[in-house]
């Protein structure tokens, strides 16, 4: 997910009561939740931090170490702010149990939560590359950040006023897990259809060892639009269908046969991240070249930014059965 909702998911558990568990409590809540991120400044190197991001310091070592790193360095801030005479004389005493505690809890949400798209995340890295799918909620979801967001402000402006301020953060994070679990089932619903449908003949150049993938919509939470396919062929059911492959429309008139990838990737590391990232990787023809495209990413307003061309490479035909 976005940096602004982990950041929201992590000042909700502070406003739910949390954050009266030891001083610095929110600052630490906030900073886990994004801590996974620190792979972030990766993408200065463009496609090719897709073989950077949501790997080594999203797995298991990464998220026992960095929490408590983190933890001590709020904690030696604490002290130092002290020493110096400029500690806040309102922040409560910082308790290294209970800020170690928030750290691991705030730095657990941030890979539960980037599971859940369909962009993937490495949750064993360095132990094993595979990826990891959810195909539950939009990479960057409005309900989440304005639900959140409310509950957060409307939970300050309570505290301020000395009124109960826990409640609207208890009820928005109660609301997120039912938000999920909702989402979970419409995606689970929309395969399940479509396997119940998957019966007798498909339509003509529809591959016959397909793959589903769900890929919820912006704003629209309640639709997905399903990538059927393999490898290089992919064909789209829209939202507004029903989840049946003889509603199937090929995505793209312009596929090209697979090429050589190994030669190509010897000269173009850009596409060997490319294609160690996509889950779905299909060539097309661009201009007198090829390019290479994930199909959760055919929008036209993305596909650029998850592509790699390689317009030295003849785009070849497609045979019977590729």
């Amino acid at each position: 997910m976005d940096n602004l909702t982990h950041s929201l998911i992590g000042a909700a558990l502070g406003q739910a009561g949390l954050k009266r568990k030891t001083g610095l409590a929110m600052p630490a809540l906030i900073l886990a939740a994004n801590l996974p991120d620190v792979d972030a400044p990766c993408a200065v190197f463009g496609i090719e931090s897709l073989a950077m991001r949501r790997g080594l310091s999203h797995g298991p070592i990464a998220l026992l170490v960095l929490p408590a790193v983190l933890a001590a360095i709020i904690w030696w801030f604490d002290k130092w702010q002290a020493g110096r005479g400029k500690r806040p004389e309102a922040r409560l005493p910082v308790r290294f149990g209970w800020l170690l505690a928030l750290c691991y809890l705030g730095a657990f949400s941030h890979p539960l939560f980037d599971w859940f798209n369909n962009y993937g995340i490495r949750l064993l890295e360095p132990f094993s590359h595979q990826w990891f799918y959810g195909d539950t909620l939009f990479i960057i979801d409005v309900w989440i950040i304005a639900g959140l967001g409310w509950a957060v402000w409307f939970s300050l402006r309570r505290e301020r006023a000395g009124r109960g301020w826990r409640w609207p953060a208890i009820t928005a994070l109660a609301g997120l897990a039912g938000y999920v679990a909702l989402n979970l089932a419409i995606t689970a619903g929309a395969l399940l259809t479509l396997a119940l449908n998957n019966k007798g003949r498909l339509p003509p150049g529809m591959p016959s060892r397909d793959l589903a993938i769900a890929v919820p919509r912006p704003v629209l939470f309640w639709e997905r639009d399903l990538l059927i396919g393999r490898h290089n062929d992919w064909h789209l059911i829209p939202a507004e269908k029903v989840p049946s492959p003889r509603n199937a429309e090929a995505l793209t008139l312009a596929r090209c046969a697979w090429p050589d990838v190994e030669r190509i990737k010897a000269a173009r590391p850009d596409l060997a991240a490319f294609l160690f990232w996509s889950r779905a990787p299909f060539v097309e023809r661009q201009g007198q070249g090829i390019v290479f495209r994930d199909a959760r990413f055919y929008d036209p307003r993305v596909r650029d930014r998850f592509s790699v061309t390689v317009s030295e490479e003849p785009c070849r035909p497609v045979l019977p059965g590729q």
